[in-house]
């Protein structure tokens, strides 16, 4: 029998969507400045009732300088998308497969943008709360494997660390998040350690 108050954790995983949504009402994402000549693109943190996160792993394809990365499902916003709010919704559906019309939007992360690479692009992140645990129906062309990490996992930092870069003959060190032959970093961790950290701000 387990008796006295639970971990901090606990009470944070119980609370993430109260915590989220109360985030992203007082502070909404920020939208970047200066960001009118990149390509727009817009992703979809998926989050189950059990608190698990989805990731895809990116098929390989030549000449995509993600391809093979871990990502959040999403992709460009294209010209009859109605904004990237829609362009999230129809990537998660042709890519897993998944309708979020029963889904509740929370509401939408700070924008990020691809570092100096080409193709520039500006990503916009939503959260959805998932009311299930939804099947999946894979696009193999884009989606090469699905992966649900545990926010305990994500909250708790294991495989937190940081590996070697090097881009135009510059060594970095970056961080990342590893977790067996996968790792999350870039753009996808900038996303992930936005929401991590509206959840601990709001709940203290």
């Amino acid at each position: 029998m387990v008796v006295g108050n639970p971990p901090v954790w606990d009470y944070l995983l119980c609370m993430w969507k109260e915590l989220i949504t109360k985030s992203l009402r007082e502070h909404p994402g920020a939208c970047l400045e200066g960001v009118e000549p990149y390509a727009r693109a817009a992703v979809a943190v998926l989050i189950r009732p059990d608190d698990a996160v989805l990731f895809i792993r990116r098929a390989e394809h030549e000449n995509d300088p993600w391809s093979g990365h871990m990502a959040l499902p999403g992709g460009r916003v294209d010209p009859g998308d109605g904004g990237p709010e829609e362009a999230a919704r129809r990537e998660v559906r042709e890519e897993i497969g998944v309708d979020l019309s029963d889904a509740v939007l929370l509401g939408m992360l700070d924008q990020v943008a691809s570092p100096d690479l080409a193709p520039r692009v500006c990503v916009s992140p939503f959260v959805f709360a998932l009311a299930d645990n939804p099947t999946l129906s894979i696009a193999k062309d884009e989606v090469a494997s699905v992966h649900w990490y545990d926010m305990d996992m994500l909250f708790g930092g294991v495989g937190r660390g940081t590996f070697p870069f090097t881009y135009n003959g510059i060594d970095y060190e970056l961080p990342c998040i590893d977790q067996e032959d996968r790792r999350i970093w870039g753009m996808t961790l900038r996303i992930v350690d936005d929401l991590l950290t509206r959840m601990r701000k709001h709940h203290s």
